[in-house]
């Protein structure tokens, strides 16, 4: 197997623009996978197209989850949390307009956009069992587990053989 030198690569490889690039772009598939694909008429080059995909932590422990979910901007009218089937739903909307005048010039920008996740929780809580919050532009929703879906961990014992 014979390899090139960097010098005989084709300019667009050679280029040092080439590496960053691949990353961004590998970045951005690695953070769809995890997250949840964006709808597919959302351009990766469509600026703010990231925005409206709310980034979200879960953090599970034997008794509880707790999600939090980023969506600055959105207001608090515009969320929907809902639980159905086992499976959390975030629904939302943002809308922004930024007006900016000189005397050479006049810029208008709109940006409007909706966003809708999932997540799947392995349960149905009880009644009651669910408070959410939103402040700052973070919606944090606590769901007590069932004791059904309560994780018992049995130690197992080794032996050597």
């Amino acid at each position: 197997m014979s390899h090139l030198p960097i010098s005989n690569l084709p300019a667009s490889i050679g280029d040092s623009h080439f590496f960053p690039e691949f990353q961004r772009e590998m970045n951005r598939l690695l953070d769809q996978f995890q997250n949840g694909f964006a709808p597919s008429d959302t351009s990766a080059n469509e600026p703010f197209a990231d925005a409206l995909v709310p980034a979200i932590d879960i953090v599970e422990t034997d008794d509880a989850i707790q999600v939090s979910a980023e969506v600055p901007g959105v207001q608090e009218a515009d969320l929907d949390a809902s639980i159905s089937g086992g499976v959390l739903t975030l629904k939302g909307k943002k809308s922004a307009d930024h007006e900016e005048s000189d005397n050479n010039y006049h810029r208008i920008e709109r940006r409007y956009g909706s966003f809708l996740r999932q997540i799947s929780l392995g349960f149905t809580p009880e009644d009651n069992a669910v408070d959410a919050k939103y402040a700052d532009g973070v919606l944090k929703i606590h769901i007590v587990k069932p004791a059904a879906a309560r994780t018992q961990v049995r130690k197992i014992d080794i032996s050597k053989t």
